[in-house]
């Protein structure tokens, strides 16, 4: 409402004048209905009657932020202006438009769709939204140069750095992707353990071992990263890719959820009554999987009965852990499945001698989950392979009540699992990584040997890492952190985010205090001291992070803190390998199925790596 009201009264709204509240005169609202009514006879009566007030109507017109001020004709025009597509503004916007389709996995096409392109309108008519083609070929490299760039220079001083690697075949199209995963400890950042994808690149021919090592040579030598600095290649346990690092020369090991998946398989799935009742409850799973009728009859029973309402859980074959999932979901869902098999027809039942077994199988098969589980964290690396093994070796080989009927299980597990890990306290990379995990220390070996080789490892390790920076004219204590080093850190205990019972509950530390080592004469070599003191002194909390232990106390274990660094940095599954390749399904989907192998190596790339340069 006009600020000019407060000097007049009206008699009523469709009074065709208005009474000055001054002089009494009535004016004119300039027209013969209500529709036509203004207010310019009052102001200029204002003006010409009463400056006065006047003046004050003008001066509150001005302050008066509500009242919609006209456009000037330049201002109009300048909106209707498009952004240059090379301005600050259309720049930011097309940058955040090339991220919202690396990070939400949407197709290079969304420029072209009729709703994206109506909300960038609504939200900014003067930018000027670029075509497909332009976000394929210029700012979408634009974005992969800014973090190639960027993990170029995290890994430029990285000493050592290990790989994981794998091989993937696409089902929409035939394109296989090589890739090639990077892990280092920045100890610039109070020893944080790194991971970036480096390639996933388009794998043409033979899947040789030698077309393989050909591959990853050509792919370091991109990212200038001597084959001195590579610590330990992670990989599946298949030929090609052990003949291919056998051919590149680089130390490799294989993947441990992989091994453990071949000592389920060896152990207990091939035993012929525990498959026979697994490929029962696969066929009842896949009958709810194909039928939407039986799976609403299923949830009515589950209902009926006060039940959760869940599906079965289908297994994979390639995994074990899911057919774990799967046999669990069914002996959770056994009511509701006896309840169905009684009013419709099965492919398959179940007897209760095969219900007992399967219950049996899960309880075997616990430990070897939790496990799987704890190995395919992002913050596991190749120290905790040792301590896992002996106390998965503990656990079956230990009898108690519960064990009838499930020992000659177990037995086989066991044999197995010696079967397969019995090189392990042989091999460097896992005993030096073992010494050097705050948690574990030398606890968790299982002979004298064992342990007087890992130490002899662990020393010339220490004496090579100190002849490397004795060499260096970097200074050890500018990478000091302040702190009080005298004493390890304590983390708080995360809780478990998982309902399940831990079946290795207190078997660590059982270990721990059953080990009584027998000291030898003590060194007075400075390595030898470095690495008893650190040795004898009580390992921390299996809750806490070892790269945190190390960022702390590497002023006073400064040679031991830069092998640790080196070691672990490895970690022990290739499972960020078989996780990269899950992104790359949901980018060469059949929406993208003709997507070219150099596209989707940038969008997978820029998938992983983008959150390292936006700090997500």
């Amino acid at each position: 409402m006009s600020a000019v009201w407060q000097y007049y009264t009206l008699d009523d709204a469709t009074s065709k004048t208005a009474t000055c509240k001054i002089c009494n005169d009535n004016i004119s609202r300039g027209g013969t209905s209500v529709a036509n009514f203004n207010t310019s006879n009052l102001i200029k009566h204002l003006k010409t009657r009463h400056a006065k007030e006047h003046d004050k109507f003008t001066g509150a017109k001005r302050k008066n932020k509500d009242e919609p001020q006209q456009q000037t004709l330049e201002a109009a025009f300048q909106r209707r202006d498009k952004f240059p597509r090379d301005s600050p503004k259309a720049t930011k916007i097309t940058d955040k438009i090339v991220e919202f389709i690396v990070l939400d996995d949407q197709p290079l096409s969304v420029v072209g769709n009729v709703g994206f392109r109506r909300l960038m309108e609504h939200l900014e008519p003067r930018y000027c939204l670029p075509g497909r083609k332009y976000i394929s070929d210029t700012a979408l490299p634009k974005l992969y140069e800014a973090v190639r760039e960027h993990i170029s220079c995290m890994l430029k001083d990285v000493q050592a750095v290990s790989f994981t690697t794998d091989i993937w075949t696409s089902d929409v199209c035939l394109m296989s992707l090589l890739s090639l995963t990077s892990h280092w400890v920045d100890r610039e950042s109070t020893f944080t353990p790194r991971s970036a994808v480096l390639h996933a690149s388009e794998f043409r021919g033979s899947h040789t071992g030698a077309f393989i090592a050909e591959a990853i040579e050509g792919m370091l030598l991109q990212w200038k990263i001597p084959k001195s600095n590579v610590h330990v290649v992670l990989r599946d346990n298949a030929n090609n890719m052990k003949k291919a690092m056998d051919e590149m020369d680089v130390p490799s090991l294989g993947c441990f959820a992989h091994t453990l998946q071949l000592v389920v398989h060896e152990g207990l799935l091939s035993q012929r009554s525990v498959s026979d009742a697994l490929a029962n409850g696969r066929k009842i799973v896949a009958h709810f999987k194909h039928s939407s009728l039986a799976t609403a009859r299923l949830e009515d029973l589950q209902k009926d009965l006060k039940m959760p309402t869940k599906r079965l859980h289908q297994d994979v074959a390639t995994r074990w852990n899911s057919t774990y999932y799967m046999v669990e979901s069914l002996l959770e869902q056994k009511r509701s499945i006896s309840a169905y098999g009684a009013d419709y027809d099965l492919p398959a039942t179940l007897t209760a001698n095969q219900w007992a077994l399967l219950e049996k199988t899960i309880t075997v098969l616990a430990p070897f989950e939790e496990l799987t589980r704890q190995m395919s964290s992002s913050t596991s690396s190749a120290a905790e392979v040792i301590p896992s093994v002996t106390v998965l070796k503990r656990l079956l080989a230990r009898e108690n009540e519960e064990d009838t009927g499930i020992k000659t299980m177990k037995t086989t597990l066991l044999e197995a699992v010696q079967k397969r890990f019995k090189t392990i306290e042989n091999e460097p990379l896992y005993t030096v990584a073992t010494l050097l995990d705050p948690r574990f220390k030398d606890r968790y070996f299982t002979g004298a040997d064992s342990i007087k080789h890992a130490k002899g490892a662990l020393t010339r390790e220490v004496e090579k890492m100190e002849a490397l920076l004795s060499s260096r004219t970097t200074a050890e204590g500018a990478e000091a952190v302040p702190g009080n080093p005298s004493k390890a850190p304590r983390m708080e205990a995360q809780p478990d985010s998982s309902s399940r019972k831990s079946s290795l509950k207190g078997l660590f530390e059982e270990i721990l205090q059953a080990h009584d080592e027998e000291r030898g004469p003590s060194s007075t070599s400075s390595t030898q001291v470095q690495i008893q003191t650190y040795l004898t002194e009580q390992t921390i909390p299996r809750s806490d992070s070892p790269f945190q232990y190390w960022g702390v106390n590497q002023i006073r274990f400064p040679t031991l803190a830069s092998t640790a660094a080196k070691f672990l940095c490895s970690p022990c599954t290739s499972v960020d390998s078989e996780r990269l390749f899950s992104v790359a399904s949901n980018i060469v989907n059949a929406r993208r199925n003709r997507l070219g192998g150099e596209r989707a190596e940038m969008l997978i790339f820029l998938k992983k790596n983008l959150p390292l340069l936006l700090k997500l």
